[in-house]
């Protein structure tokens, strides 16, 4: 059996950037691994994923149910699993994955606000994609903690820069779901063990280096 590391956040948290720093890493470690980011856009699996975050089922988040939502991405991890990544993994392979299961208790678990609800989502969740898609549990799971008032500038400043007008999926457009996801991120972080990556210190967020420093040391005893 293979080993599973996942990174996960909220949106404008750092995700990619971290990603593509500990593939930099390993590889300059000599260490053979593959890399999976979900949703797989270059998969036929995801044209439900992407007609939910286009809106085609509703302008909001919380218009699509979080339970309809996630089985659209739970179908894009069984296909890209099956078809990428399963034979690898269970010869012991190490797979470094952007996003997973894990957003979907980010994302979908914030649109519930009821705690017993949530918890009924989260356990129904668990079940649905380790149990009955037979995915397999992450190793560890890095959650970049970055709070939603430094995301929002950091947003800003990408926008500013890279997307030239580009529409954003109906996540990143509703500030109010990326910070019931944080909310959400936080408890379900604490729940999973997950472990908790500190974006921002004394009111300042963080370099790159340092933080990728806190994500490569909690992985080296373990590849």
């Amino acid at each position: 059996m293979g080993k599973l590391f996942v990174i996960d956040g909220t949106d404008a948290s750092g995700k990619q950037t971290q990603f593509e720093k500990l593939q930099e890493r390993l590889k300059k470690e000599n260490v053979d691994y593959k890399v999976i980011s979900f949703p797989n856009y270059d998969s036929p699996s995801s044209s439900l994923v992407k007609m939910y975050l286009s809106g085609e089922f509703g302008e909001n988040a919380k218009d699509v149910s979080p339970y309809i939502a996630s089985t659209f991405y739970a179908v894009d991890r069984f296909a890209t699993f099956k078809k990428e990544l399963e034979e690898y993994y269970n010869d012991g392979g190490i797979v470094l994955a952007d996003r997973y299961t894990t957003a979907n208790m980010v994302h979908q678990a914030g649109k519930i606000y009821n705690k017993k609800e949530r918890e009924k989502f989260l356990d129904w969740l668990w079940d649905f994609e380790f149990n009955i898609y037979k995915l397999p549990i992450p190793t560890k799971v890095f959650f970049l903690n970055m709070p939603p008032e430094y995301a929002f500038k950091l947003m800003e400043n990408r926008e500013n820069k890279f997307t030239h007008g580009a529409k954003k999926d109906i996540h990143e457009r509703d500030k109010n779901h990326i910070i019931d996801s944080y909310n959400a991120a936080c408890e379900v972080a604490d729940k999973y063990n997950w472990i908790k990556i500190e974006c921002v210190k004394e009111n300042k967020i963080r370099t790159i280096d340092e933080i990728h420093e806190d994500i490569y040391n909690q992985i080296k005893n373990i590849i």
